[in-house]
């Protein structure tokens, strides 16, 4: 159906730090890959990384996967060092669990510890003691956490240190696991995905087989904060279809599970997706044994559902890698990310 799980560099993805706006490290690896299996490749004005393949036929195609990932940035500093939070992308504390983080400063990294203090407190402590079930019992927020690294204001600011200055969920937490069918790790989102983008690359290079349109790669930025990068790529290059390729969630409430197949969505917040875009997803993952999933997604944005909000693009559809815990500790099945492959190679060269 696809091409074979590639562990070694979805470990790489995996462990590259790459929050809005600063996601070198993954879009290197990216341009990397691609090197040698695209026509052309850039990186645009708002830090997208762009690869074209061209098609055998008239019109072309977007396809959109995002390198950021959820993070943090400061917010202020206190006189003995302490960092509070601002978070960037839709998360809590309690996403990511109190431990160790990176402080991606100007001249020097430097290790931190997401942290909220004793659980041997009173309601002296009241910033602790509030989100304590025998206290408050108020759900965990960034008011509650800071960062300790130990150093003084002094010293973080010849780290380059500063307001601003972004965090990442630290290496040692991004290991990718794997049990029984399944794989988990922090940031399948996106960058799962970005894996299965470069894998279809990958595969029509195999086939010695192009597209039907021209078909535009293109790994965005910023899309953890409002689809900046991917708006930005619909208003500049030529196509009038956009595809998002997106961590989907699996709920009741959608009637998706994680053992499922790909997850094609006829809406979400954003956007009512093409009806014959999506229905043309299910038919091919029906003809390939994929069991698809057709949802209807609420408090879900994709780069393609804000660019057709915005009238940046006539067309859009969504396909999701069902993931569970999205936005959070994340587990997909082994196969998910070949599935996906699969299902977007036959899309480029049947659309």
């Amino acid at each position: 159906m696809g091409s074979a799980f590639r562990r070694e560099l979805l470990q790489e993805l995996l462990w590259a730090c790459g929050p809005a706006g600063l996601e070198d490290e993954v879009r290197d690896i990216c341009r990397r890959e691609l090197e040698d299996s695209v026509d052309e490749l850039w990186i645009d004005k708002a830090g997208n990384l762009c690869a074209l393949i061209r098609g055998d036929g008239d019109g072309a195609v977007r396809l959109m996967a995002h390198m950021d990932e959820l993070s943090m940035l400061i917010k202020r500093i206190d006189p003995d060092g302490t960092l509070h939070l601002s978070h960037l992308g839709t998360m809590y504390p309690g996403n990511f669990g109190l431990g160790p983080v990176t402080v991606l400063g100007d001249r020097e990294r430097l290790v931190g510890v997401l942290s909220i203090g004793s659980e041997h407190t009173t309601e002296e402590s009241t910033r602790i003691y509030e989100t304590k079930p025998d206290g408050g019992d108020k759900a965990m927020d960034w008011r509650h956490v800071s960062v300790f690294t130990g150093r003084t204001p002094d010293e973080l600011a010849h780290a380059g240190v500063h307001v601003g200055t972004h965090i990442c969920v630290e290496k040692s937490k991004r290991t990718l696991i794997e049990f029984d069918d399944y794989l988990g790790c922090y940031f399948m989102d996106d960058r799962a995905l970005l894996l299965a983008m470069l894998d279809a690359v990958r595969l029509l290079r195999q086939r010695n087989r192009r597209p039907a349109r021209d078909t535009y790669f293109v790994f965005t930025a910023n899309e953890e904060i409002g689809g900046v990068g991917g708006s930005y790529a619909n208003r500049t290059l030529p196509g009038d279809v956009t595809i998002a390729l997106e961590v989907g969630p699996t709920e009741p409430e959608y009637g998706t599970t994680v053992d499922g197949g790909p997850i094609v969505a006829y809406s979400d917040a954003q956007c009512v997706y093409d009806k014959h875009i999506a229905d043309r997803l299910i038919a091919i993952a029906d003809d390939l044994g994929a069991s698809p999933q057709a949802a209807v997604l609420g408090a879900f944005e994709s780069d393609a559902s804000h660019a057709k909000a915005s009238g940046l693009t006539p067309q859009a559809g969504l396909l999701c890698l069902p993931t569970l815990n999205t936005h959070g500790y994340e587990v997909i099945r082994r196969d998910a990310i070949s599935v996906i492959a699969g299902v977007v190679v036959e899309f480029l060269l049947s659309n």
